[in-house]
């Protein structure tokens, strides 16, 4: 993962996302990543899915 934190407390999950950091532009090189899963990765001990991009225009 690359800029994404999450946590999960009973059955609430919390992601964070520092919105200051960039990680170059996208494979179309119309955006620039900020955060990503990178796919699709399990929360930790459950049985869900998440998938993130955060991006913004160039």
């Amino acid at each position: 993962m690359k800029n994404v934190e999450i946590a999960v407390q009973g059955n609430i999950l919390t992601i964070k996302v520092d919105l200051t950091k960039e990680f170059g532009p996208s494979s179309s090189g119309k955006t620039i990543i900020i955060a990503s899963t990178e796919g699709n990765i399990t929360i930790p001990d459950r049985n869900e899915k998440i998938g993130l991009n955060v991006y913004r225009k160039k």
